[in-house]
């Protein structure tokens, strides 16, 4: 999963009960190499606490790349005894999906890049033109499919990672988890990826949009604040999680089409969507595709209904552009 210090969402929790005086109760913790915070209200002192640890716990089981005994490890060294779980296979249906929709921008068999660069569960190795090219081979997601329970691989070389689609995966889970236990309203941010639902205080829950700033402090340092009504929203950005070498900056976000950092005018990607999942995707996607190419996507693609909030680059000047439906729950700050 991702790797602490990453999330680029700042959440803004106020305090205090509601006029019906249910508590509010508020969980963190760590999971997924990053943390989780959760707030919600109650009639009650139960906090599920335990439950919501198990969630994580499961699905880091199944897809975690950093745990040897996960099935996606297993499936990554060739292990034939290994067998997808739901998570597992709800991930992958996703995972295909977008990257149909979007021709190969969103790509999970870009991990044997992600490990060459340093990002991923290996030792980073010395990047050129010709191990890329030896591990272009390795990338594509029509090269993999299921098979009942089973991950089939065109090539044993191939290395799958969910690390773009997984958080928000989880926010999903564990949003769910809470309205089967009856709960109206909550907000669930796990390594910045989050959802809402219902309000807090008579007031829809808000959230801060850190600067795509590679000095600034996470939460300190807002671009701007949005106002969730019933919705998820995802950022992906590659400010904070790249390295220096050579003079050049080589950050996390992979395009699968070249094996080669993504290099656009976008400097960070807000999603908001129905569920995480599909917000923590396309925030993806956007990254790798630039600002034009994600405007005529969304012009091309209105079904899916994602609404964005983009920072971008504009010959050295920072622009932003905002989805016209979105724009009524975000307040730009100076």
């Amino acid at each position: 999963m991702k790797i602490a210090g990453i999330a680029i969402i700042a959440v803004i929790l106020l305090t205090g009960c509601n006029n019906n005086e249910l508590k509010i109760v508020k969980l963190e913790g760590e999971a997924q190499g990053t943390t989780y915070h959760i707030s919600f209200t109650a009639a009650d002192t139960f906090t599920y606490q335990s439950e919501i640890d198990s969630i994580l716990r499961k699905i880091d089981t199944s897809m975690s790349t950093y745990l040897p005994v996960s099935i996606i490890s297993g499936i990554n060294r060739n292990d034939t005894a290994a067998r997808v779980d739901e998570h597992f296979k709800r991930v992958f249906a996703k995972s295909m999906e977008v990257s149909q929709l979007t021709d190969g921008l969103f790509d999970v068999t870009v991990g044997p890049v992600v490990n060459a660069y340093g990002f991923g569960f290996s030792k980073k190795e010395n990047i050129n033109d010709r191990l890329i090219a030896a591990l272009k081979p390795l990338v594509g997601y029509t090269k993999v499919h299921l098979e009942g329970d089973r991950l089939i691989k065109d090539n044993p070389g191939i290395i799958v990672d969910f690390n773009a689609i997984a958080q928000g995966y989880s926010v999903d889970v564990l949003a769910r988890f809470l309205e089967d236990k009856g709960v109206q309203n909550y907000l669930v941010e796990l390594g910045g990826e989050l959802k809402a639902k219902g309000k807090k205080n008579n007031e829809y829950w808000k959230v801060g949009i850190d600067k795509p700033n590679e000095n600034a402090v996470e939460g300190h340092e807002l671009e701007a604040v949005v106002s969730l009504n019933n919705k998820a929203l995802c950022t992906s950005g590659n400010y904070r999680k790249f390295y220096l070498e050579g003079g050049q900056k080589f950050a996390h976000i992979i395009d699968p089409r070249t094996c080669y950092p993504a290099k656009q005018n976008i400097l960070s990607a807000t999603v908001v969507a129905k569920d995480a999942i599909t917000a923590d995707a396309y925030a993806t996607v956007f990254m790798v595709a630039g600002l034009d190419e994600a405007k005529k996507f969304l012009a091309t693609h209105p079904e899916l209904g994602l609404e964005v909030f983009f920072v971008y680059d504009e010959q050295g000047e920072w622009k932003t552009y905002t989805s016209e439906s979105l724009a009524k729950w975000i307040a730009i700050v100076n």
